[in-house]
């Protein structure tokens, strides 16, 4: 192999590695400063250093070891310059620092727990989450929501300075916290998967670098918090969910409705994984909670053989209870659909009208009352919702597919 090739070889290691154990080593790093803005940035000096060191001299035997070393070294530098040192210099500079991250489990929670501390925006605990639990670099999370690389570096930027400004240090939230931290935690997980499996704009109907950087996510939530029956709830809805991506658009990128779709390609590895942790979900007790009652109505689509063989009932009934517990008009939206599957579009239609104001520019508001409009026989009416749903559509291959109903009424 040339010098050239195994400089490429060396540095394609480095990544690989950084992805796989970034959130360890710089949870580590953070329990260890007291400061996670501190914490990512010398991770990151750590992980540039080997980017240059590496493929010159060798990657180490240990290379966890190698940059949680190497990065404790520069908290140290840092701690030194400031012209007030506090107490952890000398706990830092003590070598009490073990080779590799232990308590990484802490850890890694801790770190989750801390990118979504209540006092960041949404879209700053999104950015944040995705940099120092996953691992993405500030260009990988540009391109996955598309918006420029400086955004999301002003977005970490400020999150980090929130944090400082809220004196939110890295420690783990106290019992009476636990439930809404979790829950936060859990919904910035959940945000990334359903940006990368509907993806809001763009010509790419799935993001499959987001959806699937928020399955291993749910996955290391659900091994952390195996006690929290959501944890699982919401692994199982997004296994479910991602198990028909592979039937979800043609050979030529346009997406295939639910009723379209050939179900032979389904994943029936993730239809079981995401069943298995529906089941783990139910055995903990307590009730299915918001993302287990849609992960339950995941597994009605994923065991029927087809769309008329569907358990449109049992979905009603689950939307229901779904409705009840976290009312939103999205929510009625959905049970909407399944009630004009379950009894018809005469039934349905009065649902869909009363979220309309709720969500007055929501084109699968208007994309769904012209189906109805159109299963009823009242064209005229449903080739202007449909029309509406186009103009609002900021997808170009959803606005695809109702450019095509639309077609499709004349």
């Amino acid at each position: 192999m040339s010098a050239a090739a195994e400089t490429v070889a060396a540095r394609r290691r480095v990544e690989a590695l950084w992805r796989i154990e970034s959130a360890r080593i710089v949870g580590a790093l953070a329990r260890y400063t007291g400061d996670l803005a501190l914490a990512e940035d010398v991770a990151q000096e750590a992980l540039a250093e080997a980017l240059v060191n590496w493929p010159r001299e060798g990657v180490p035997r240990d290379p966890v070891a190698w940059l949680l070393t190497t990065g404790r070294r520069r908290a140290i530098d840092v701690f030194r310059r400031r012209s007030a040192l506090d107490e952890r210099l000398p706990q830092l500079d003590s070598g009490s620092t073990p080779e590799r991250p232990d308590d990484t489990d802490d850890d890694v929670l801790t770190l989750m727990f801390t990118a979504c501390h209540p006092v960041l925006s949404r879209e700053a605990q999104v950015a944040l989450t995705l940099r120092v639990v996953g691992g993405l670099t500030s260009d990988e999370i540009a391109r996955a929501f598309l918006v420029s690389t400086a955004t999301v570096q002003a977005r970490i930027t400020r999150a980090k300075k929130s944090l400082g400004a809220a004196g939110a240090g890295f420690e783990a939230p106290r019992d009476d916290e636990l439930g809404a931290r979790l829950a936060s935690v859990l919904s910035v997980v959940y945000l990334i998967f359903t940006e990368g499996s509907s993806a809001s704009s763009g010509n790419a109907l799935i993001r499959f670098d987001l959806a699937g950087e928020a399955r291993r996510l749910a996955r290391v939530l659900a091994r952390l918090m195996p006690g929290e029956n959501e944890t699982h709830g919401l692994l199982a809805l997004l296994e479910l969910t991602s198990a028909r991506f592979p039937a979800r658009t043609g050979s030529d990128g346009e997406p295939v409705l639910l009723e379209d779709q050939d179900r032979r390609l389904w994943d029936r590895s993730a239809i079981r994984r995401g069943r298995a942790a529906l089941r783990s979900a139910e055995r903990i007790g307590r009730g299915l909670g918001y993302y287990g009652l849609q992960a339950a109505i995941a597994e009605c689509h994923a065991v029927a053989r087809t769309v008329a063989e569907t358990d449109w009932e049992r979905i009603v009934a689950l939307y229901e209870g779904l409705g009840t517990l976290a009312p939103s008009p999205v929510v009625e939206l959905n049970r909407a659909v399944a009630v004009s599957m379950a009894s018809g579009p005469g039934e349905a239609l009065p649902l869909v009208d009363a979220v309309t104001g709720d969500l007055p520019d929501s084109h699968q508001v208007a994309g769904v009352r012209g189906e109805l409009l159109r299963r009823l026989g009242r064209t005229a009416e449903a080739r202007a919702e449909l029309e509406r749903a186009v103009s609002l559509c900021g997808n170009d291959r959803e606005r695809t597919v109702l450019t095509r109903k639309l077609a499709a009424l004349d």
